[in-house]
């Protein structure tokens, strides 16, 4: 729906502003009065990685006057397939300075401030409030679901995106949204999904450029909610397919079961992740990497078993392995390969669905089964280095 303006606009443009946004200032939706209230706007970008990329660089080179940046992490080489704000150059640094440093070059009109820390229920609502709205470029659930609330409380625009290999979607939420149509996020996910099956970037990977395409696509929602143009994606959700070039829009509805949002929550436990940090703790034997070398050195008769997909097994691998996807042994198909009484030890890349199928495994019978701690980025740290990190 087309929503008022929400921020007004700032007093006057400087003659070099004017020539540096000249095509904005010729189309007449936009015009001297649009700009400026881009100029007089303040935006916070939580995460500085694919979404965050390209939505900062857009963002800082349509005017906006202010820019928060979320971000405690730093740049590592497979960012840079994807985050396009940061370069060669950046990696080990913080990728909040790194992109303040590529803002700055590409509009010094720009104030850049940053937030270096995790966004968390006790700093949230303090930072969201200084800023007009918040665009969410996050890849995780309970921050996502921490966003929202806090924008809810704070009264906030939320413009919303999520990537996942070739699929992307978007939406804006505003739970204060005039003439009564108010949604947020839980009206699109009323309950988190099980962690196990949330999987990440790392480990299911992302088409580079899908991010480019999400992210002009919070950009351009937030310039709209600012300068009151057009229809915004509140109560719609748009899901783009870049295989198919196919975009699809979705009405989101109040969920029957909403209850008002009062308080921010211990996020990590809402969304399953302490239970799930827990498990991986206790419930599955694990061997680290130098164990995994050692027992091999020593000629330990063993099965090493690769459970990640075939396009991972094709570019690295640990000598020795044998690859069976995780998908097989989760459906049985696999295990009758296997003698029960071997010493097996199964690995992915980071430890998280190698410890998937163990606990079927060991629901099958099996019950020397380890599962390699870390996966095989542990063994590529501490044992190989010759292999290439992913």
């Amino acid at each position: 729906m087309q929503l008022p303006p929400l921020v007004n606009p700032a007093k006057e443009l400087s003659s070099a502003e004017i020539a540096r946004y000249s095509r904005h200032l010729l189309i007449p939706e936009v015009g001297l009065i649009g700009q400026q209230r881009l100029k007089n706007s303040k935006v916070l970008v939580i995460g500085a990685g694919g979404l965050g990329s390209p939505a900062l660089l857009y963002l800082a080179a349509a005017g906006i006057g202010t820019l928060g940046i979320v971000d405690f992490d730093t740049v590592d080489q497979s960012n840079l397939q994807r985050q396009i704000i940061h370069s060669d150059a950046d990696v080990g640094r913080a990728k909040s300075e790194s992109a303040k440093d590529s803002i700055n070059k590409l509009n010094p009109f720009v104030q850049v401030q940053l937030h270096n820390e995790r966004l968390e229920a006790s700093n949230a609502e303090a930072i969201i409030s200084n800023y007009d709205l918040v665009v969410d470029g996050t890849d995780n659930f309970a921050t996502r679901y921490l966003v929202n609330d806090a924008c809810v409380l704070a009264g906030k625009p939320y413009v919303w995106g999520s990537i996942f290999r070739f699929e992307g979607q978007a939406s804006v939420f505003w739970e204060n949204a005039p003439g009564d149509a108010g949604l947020n996020y839980r009206d699109l996910y009323p309950e988190p999904p099980p962690p196990e099956m949330a999987p990440s970037c790392a480990e299911g990977g992302v088409f580079g450029v899908l991010c480019a395409a999400i992210g002009a696509m919070m950009a351009t929602e937030a310039i709209k909610l600012i300068t009151g143009l057009g229809r915004t994606l509140l109560g719609r959700l748009a899901v783009y397919d870049a295989l198919d070039m196919t975009y699809r829009f979705i009405p989101i509805r109040r969920a029957p079961s909403r209850t008002p949002i009062k308080s921010l929550i211990d996020y990590q436990e809402f969304c399953g992740l302490k239970q799930l940090a827990a498990d991986n703790e206790t419930d599955v034997p694990v061997i680290s990497a130098l164990e995994l070398k050692k027992l091999r050195e020593n000629g330990m008769k063993m099965q090493l078993i690769d459970v990640r997909g075939i396009e991972e097994w094709n570019f690295v691998r640990i000598e020795g392995a044998r690859h069976i996807p995780k998908s097989e042994i989760m459906s049985g198909a696999a295990l009758s390969q296997l003698n029960k009484d071997d010493f097996i030890v199964l690995h992915c890349k980071m430890g998280v669905r190698s410890r998937d199928a163990l606990i079927e495994m060991q629901e099958q019978g099996f019950t020397n089964v380890r599962s390699l701690n870390g996966g095989i980025l542990a063994w590529i740290e501490e044992v190989d280095q010759s292999l290439p990190i992913y």
